[in-house]
């Protein structure tokens, strides 16, 4: 078995886009994914909204943590993204690279921040199928 492909998401706070970026990317793609999440300015906390609408698909994100990168482990990343950090995003090493416009859903109404979530969910998808890595036999839970 091939080891698995290390992925990155990084946003500002590290408390709603990366973090469900980064449970999307172990749900999708299992053991052939590590899957991280960092911001760049971390609030320390994941926002109380991200964890609900994540546990509405069945997964648990009041066991992750606010992050920087300096948490991360000093490796390569196979595929690295960016949201909406701009120039603030400091560089971390991967061949593959994406800048996401994402809106930050911080503040956003229940059913605007599933949306945001539905996009990020989304986009994780399709960026583990260019990286070769299979879904989930059954994609019914992730339906929302």
């Amino acid at each position: 078995m091939a080891s698995p492909q290390r992925v990155l998401f990084v946003c500002v706070e590290n408390a709603n886009r990366s973090q469900m970026a980064e449970a999307f990317a172990r749900m999708l793609g299992g053991g052939a994914v590590e899957a991280y999440s960092a911001g760049s300015r971390p609030s320390g906390v994941v926002n109380p909204a991200a964890i609900e609408s994540m546990r509405e698909l069945g997964y648990d994100l009041s066991a992750h943590r606010s992050k920087s990168l300096a948490d991360l482990p000093d490796v390569e990343f196979d595929f690295v993204a960016t949201m909406g950090c701009g120039d603030t995003c400091p560089y971390v090493r991967a061949p593959r690279r994406a800048d996401w416009t994402i809106p930050d859903p911080k503040h956003l109404p229940p059913d605007e921040f599933r949306a945001v979530r539905d996009l990020i969910r989304e986009k994780v998808r399709l960026t583990l199928a260019e990286m070769g890595i299979p879904g989930p036999e059954t994609s019914s839970d992730l339906s929302g």
